[in-house]
């Protein structure tokens, strides 16, 4: 879960440096302080680095970049997340094979027990 957390931050981070925490946990459908946790996990990895705005008003915006370090993790924890959907997505068509099955098994046999019983 850490992992796919870090991947959609450094996704983020990439499309958007300067976007704001606030807006950062909204895109990502957790809380501010979890955003600022995560930030501060990927700035103590060395994977970002924050910048203050030099021209701006606001004196706490941030551009967040992401550093070589980081583009090289982001590219290895895609691979991994890659693969493990992959089998998940793998599994799903076998269990989506094995219920067609059993729902097909289930109607011939319900046919031949109509068959059955309209002969009585």
């Amino acid at each position: 879960m850490q992992e796919e957390i870090h991947i959609k931050v450094l996704r983020i981070l990439e499309d958007k440096p300067d976007i704001s925490q606030r807006d950062l946990a909204v895109e990502l459908g957790i809380s501010l302080g979890k955003a600022n946790y995560c930030l501060k996990a990927l700035l103590d990895k060395g994977w970002i680095k924050a910048r203050n705005f030099k021209n701006s008003n606001n004196k706490r915006a941030y551009a967040y970049l992401l550093t070589p370090s980081g583009i090289r993790q982001k590219a290895l924890i895609t691979a991994r997340f890659l693969q493990h959907k992959l089998r998940e997505y793998e599994e799903l068509e076998t269990e989506i094979e094995l219920l067609k099955n059993e729902l097909k098994n289930s109607s011939e046999h319900s046919d031949k027990e109509d068959d059955v019983i309209g002969k009585f």
